[in-house]
C-alpha cells in the first residue's frame, strides 16, 4: 500500500460488535475512504494481535473489564487520533444499566439465578475480570473524536472519517432528533399515556402530542431521524443532546414531562413518575456518563426500590 495513506486501527472493547459491521454499512463510499486509509487492525477483518502504530484508532464499546481498560489505554498510546466510535464509547451504552446494580447481583443473578444455569460456579480467572463500573473510555483515555450512535449513522462515518483524513473539521450540528422529523407538534386532547404497541400513530402527529413518549426532543442527532419518520418514537440511541448534559437542572424525564404535558392533557406528574419506573429504559444509553449519572436529578437506585415496592 502506499505510504501516503493513513494507518487505522480498530478495536472493540465491551459493545455487540455492530458498530464495526457499520463501518462497512458505507456502502460503495467505502472505497472512496479505502484509497486514503490502510486498515492495519481490526478485530472482523485482520489477525493483528498487537498494536501497530497508527495515525487514527476507532474505539467501540464501553470500558466494563480489565481487558477493556488495558485494550484502551494500548490504542491510547499507538494512535495519534482516537475516536470514541458509537453510543457505548461516548456515553457507556445499553450495559450502562448495569450500574442499576452492584457486580456482585449481575453475577449472582447470570451465573447462579438464571433460568439457563447449570451450575453454582462463577468463572474466576478463565475470564477477564468484570470492574465495578461500566465507563465510558473518555473516563480512561483521552479522546479527540466523538461519534455516537447505535450504530453511528453511515452519512456521520464519512463524514467524520473524511474530516480527519482530509484534516478539517467535521461538519455536523447540534440539533436534536426532532430537527430531521417530519411530524408535528400540535396541542391534543389526549389524557392518557399509550405504550408503542398500543395503536396505530398518525404520521403527521409528533409522538408526544399522540401520548406516546418519544425521546426525539432530547436526543443528539447522529441519525437523521429515521425511526419517528417510520413510525416509531425515539428510543435515544445517540444519546441526550448538549442542553440536557451540561445543565444541572434539565434531565430527559423533567425535559420530556414538561413538553408533553404541554401538548396533552396528560399531568406532568403522571409522565414523570411513569419515566421514572422506566428509567432502566429511558437512561438505557447514557446513565454510565458521569454528565448524567452525577447530576442531582437522577435518582436511578431511588426510582428501582420504589418500582419494586409497589404491588
Amino acid at each position: 500500500m502506499s505510504g501516503d495513506k493513513v494507518r487505522l486501527n480498530t478495536e472493540w472493547l465491551c459493545d455487540c460488535g455492530g458498530c464495526h459491521v457499520a463501518l462497512v454499512d458505507l456502502h460503495e463510499k467505502i472505497l472512496n475512504v479505502l484509497e486514503k486509509v490502510e486498515i492495519q487492525k481490526c478485530p472482523v477483518l485482520t489477525d493483528e494481535k498487537g498494536y501497530p502504530e497508527a495515525d487514527i484508532g476507532i474505539l467501540t464499546g464501553s470500558v466494563r473489564t480489565e481487558h477493556d481498560r488495558h485494550a484502551a489505554m494500548e490504542m491510547r498510546r499507538k494512535c495519534r487520533t482516537i475516536i470514541a466510535f458509537g453510543t457505548c464509547a461516548v456515553y457507556g451504552g445499553l450495559h450502562g444499566a448495569g450500574l442499576a446494580h452492584s457486580r456482585e447481583e449481575i453475577m449472582d443473578h447470570v451465573y447462579r439465578h438464571s433460568p439457563t444455569t447449570r451450575t453454582d460456579f462463577i468463572p474466576g480467572n478463565s475470564i477477564s475480570g468484570l470492574e465495578k463500573m461500566v465507563t465510558p473510555i473518555d473516563e480512561v483515555i483521552d479522546v479527540d473524536l466523538y461519534l455516537p450512535g447505535c450504530p453511528p449513522h453511515p452519512h456521520f462515518i464519512f463524514e467524520g472519517l473524511s474530516a480527519l483524513v482530509e484534516k478539517r473539521s467535521p461538519r455536523v450540528g447540534q440539533e436534536s432528533v426532532c430537527a430531521g422529523c417530519r411530524r408535528t407538534m400540535v396541542r391534543t386532547e389526549v389524557d392518557t399515556l399509550r405504550e408503542p404497541n398500543e395503536g396505530v400513530p398518525d404520521n403527521a402527529t409528533c409522538f408526544l402530542s399522540q401520548g406516546y413518549i418519544c425521546q426525539g426532543s432530547v436526543t443528539l442527532d447522529r441519525c437523521l431521524a429515521p425511526c419517528p419518520n417510520h413510525g416509531m418514537p425515539c428510543s435515544g440511541c445517540a444519546g441526550p443532546t448538549m442542553q440536557v448534559l451540561t445543565e444541572p437542572t434539565r434531565d430527559i424525564r423533567t425535559e420530556i414531562s414538561e413538553r408533553m404535558s404541554r401538548l396533552t392533557k396528560i399531568p406532568y406528574e403522571t409522565i414523570r413518575t411513569h419515566l421514572e419506573k422506566s428509567a432502566k429504559t429511558q437512561y438505557a444509553y447514557a446513565m454510565a456518563t458521569k454528565m448524567i449519572g452525577n447530576k442531582p436529578t437522577f435518582l436511578i437506585r431511588k426510582w428501582i426500590a420504589e418500582g419494586e415496592a409497589q404491588p
